[in-house]
Parts: C-alpha cells; sequence; structure tokens
C-alpha cells in the first residue's frame, strides 16, 4: 500500500512540474511569437459544424505599431481604464461590480474583468464562469503581467479578440467591416468598434443598432483623458 502511494504521489507531484513548466514556457514564447489561433476560435469553429453552418473564420496578425493608436485608447476607455495603473487586476473595478450586482441583482451582472484578464482568458482559456476557469485566468494573469510588457498585452488582446461573427482581430474586422486595414481605422470607427466587444456577436460594427452608437459617443468622450501606450 506504501509503495503505491508513493508512486501516486510521484504521478501528481509529476503532473504538477508539468504544468506549471508547459504553462511558463508557452507564455515566455508568446511574448515574441503572433498568437495565430485560440481557443475559442476552434469552439466556434466546432459550433458552426454542429449547426450545419459555413465555416467562417477571419484572422490577420498585424504588429502593434500597424493598429491604429485610437483602438488601444478606444478599448481602455471602454473596457479599462486603469489598465497602465494596475498589475493585472482593478480593484477598484472589482469593488464597485460586487456591490452594484449586491445591490441590484435583478440586472445584469456586472463584470469587472481587465484587459489582462480577458488576453489570459482568449489566448490560453475557454469561455465559462466556472470558479476553476477563473483561478486559471488568475494564475495566466499573473504570469503575462510579470512577462510581458504593457503594449505586448495589447497588442495581444487586440489581435486575438473577437469582434464579430467568425471575425478575430483589429485587421479582419477592419477589412470586413470597413473595408480597410487596422492602421487606417479612424477614431469614430475605433470607438465604434469598442462599443461592440461586451457582446460582438450580438452588436455589429458595421451596422450599429442605437444603443451601440451610444455607447459610441460616451467611448469618444472617455477617449480624451485615457493615457496613450507609449
Amino acid at each position: 500500500m506504501k509503495a503505491l502511494l508513493h508512486k501516486i504521489k510521484r504521478f501528481l507531484l509529476w503532473i504538477v512540474v508539468a504544468f506549471f513548466a508547459s504553462t511558463i514556457l508557452s507564455v515566455i514564447v508568446l511574448r515574441w511569437v503572433p498568437v495565430w489561433f485560440t481557443p475559442l476560435m476552434f469552439i466556434r469553429l466546432g459550433e458552426q459544424i454542429s449547426e450545419g453552418r459555413e465555416l467562417t473564420l477571419h484572422h490577420h496578425w498585424v504588429p502593434y505599431e500597424e493598429i491604429s493608436p485610437s483602438l488601444s485608447l478606444a478599448v481602455m476607455g471602454s473596457e479599462d481604464a486603469r489598465f497602465l495603473e494596475h498589475h493585472g487586476f482593478d480593484y477598484k473595478a472589482i469593488e464597485h461590480a460586487a456591490i452594484r450586482n449586491i445591490k441590484h441583482p435583478e440586472k445584469r451582472k456586472l463584470g469587472a474583468s481587465t484587459i489582462s484578464q480577458q488576453t489570459a482568458k482568449n489566448v490560453f482559456l475557454w469561455p465559462g464562469r466556472s470558479w476553476v476557469r477563473k483561478g486559471f485566468e488568475v494564475y495566466f494573469t499573473v504570469l503575462i503581467e510579470l512577462m510581458w510588457s504593457k503594449q505586448r498585452i495589447m497588442e495581444v488582446y487586440l489581435n486575438s479578440i473577437e469582434m464579430g461573427e467568425g471575425i478575430y482581430g483589429a485587421d479582419a474586422v477592419a477589412e470586413w467591416h470597413f473595408q480597410t486595414t487596422a492602421s487606417k481605422l479612424t477614431k469614430a470607427q475605433c470607438a465604434l468598434i469598442a462599443a461592440t466587444l461586451p457582446n460582438p456577436r450580438k452588436f455589429n460594427s458595421a451596422r450599429p443598432s442605437s444603443y451601440v452608437l451610444k455607447r459610441q459617443k460616451r467611448i469618444l468622450r472617455e477617449m480624451r483623458f485615457v493615457k496613450p501606450l507609449e
């Protein structure tokens, strides 16, 4: 029995070592290597197959320098105003969301995920709200904040985030929704894209609803107060 327990302990230890080694190595590699595919892209393709729809995947990786600076300002103004100040987690936003969700449980749950957290989720994990997935998200957020620069986090975020049905990243949404490139997106177009990010499969930046246009105006105002990435 003791021998069996010893083997189980060794096996579990090797699993833990392999997990930390593989995840840390992947974060180090992706500090420089473009993220061509994400788990969400494969999940969406699987959904398209299961629903009998045409396979759709538009994604072009472009360097941060080839993305309109207005887009990073727009997503910070919309999603994470303190992106340059925090180290992965915006505790003020978390506190605000918790208080609001407790006081108004009948309303849609307010989230407080930072751009760093969303990047960790998009690149390394799957969608969902389980505590297990949230725990992995915290772990990967800490890793990328330690090993990547803020510019790299933003670069990966803008290249990997879902921005429409089968559309991922700044250059793909620029092409398919605005017939341009990521570098030539206007300030208004960037704000429109950011306005759809809470649910880019429901809200369309090419055909914005009145709700999206209202959000666009608010984001354009917020962009004036956001510190740009250096």
